[in-house]
């Protein structure tokens, strides 16, 4: 049985991209460009899910999130916006103290820990995990702890690279090629389709609610699409 999440070489690849994660020019360009697009398929799957006021400004008021494999905390920080009470953790030391910097700068209380959701406790109403699965030692061991750390009509929202040759070409062959991803980030073999992950949750006791691609076309950049062939956000609850 596999005891951490965390594969050490995985962990020290993004800690060295941690000093210019905040650089929307960076080696975390990318990052930056699939946020708002993240963002936008949270507030709905948010607003749909608890029946919040789509006008809100906080409709994570009273409620807490955790924000699996945060890096810098791109996505931690607009979750504390949201209104949530926010855990980030993540198996980079490095990040972990960037993300601490920059929410102590921008005046936000995010509670930052270095280290494995497994070894995690408590339970959260909202868990986000961007881009994180396809970097673990074990898809299934991993989906489990989430699904552990979820409360009762908690939400689980994870978005992944899918295992196709679209995906392949577009973000390991070109953008990982000319440097718009840092080389070596990602590893095909590791690449998880929906129907697999489908099974996941299912395995560990939660119920998918929606499945939506992240397309790219060279006239409108990153968007939500019906066409998971690139990458996808996949949302699930605990009844």
């Amino acid at each position: 049985m596999v005891q951490t999440s965390i594969l050490p070489d995985e962990a020290e690849r993004f800690g060295k991209l941690a000093a210019d994660w905040w650089d929307p020019n960076g080696a975390s360009a990318m990052l930056h460009k699939l946020n708002p697009v993240r963002l936008k398929y949270i507030r709905d799957q948010i607003d749909q899910h608890w029946q919040c006021d789509e006008c809100s400004r906080t409709p994570l008021a009273g409620k807490t999130a955790l924000d699996v494999g945060c890096g810098a905390g791109l996505l931690a920080e607009p979750l504390a916006r949201l209104g949530a009470k926010v855990t980030g953790i993540d198996a980079s030391p490095e990040v972990i103290a960037v993300a601490q910097e920059h929410a102590a700068w921008q005046g936000l209380s995010i509670d930052y820990r270095a280290g494995d959701v497994q070894a995690l406790e408590g339970q959260f109403d909202l868990i986000t995990c961007m881009e994180v699965i396809e970097h673990v030692a074990d898809p299934a061991a991993f989906v489990r702890a989430l699904a552990q750390r979820l409360a009762p009509n908690g939400l689980l929202i994870i978005s992944t690279p899918n295992a196709t040759g679209w995906a392949r070409l577009l973000m390991i062959t070109v953008a990982e090629g000319i440097g718009q991803i840092p080389k070596g980030t990602h590893d095909f073999d590791k690449f998880i389709t929906p129907e697999r992950l489908k099974t996941l949750l299912a395995d560990a006791g939660l119920t998918c609610l929606d499945v939506e691609g992240i397309a790219w076309s060279p006239t409108r950049g990153l968007y939500l699409s019906d066409d998971v062939r690139l990458n996808y956000l996949i949302s699930a609850f605990r009844p």
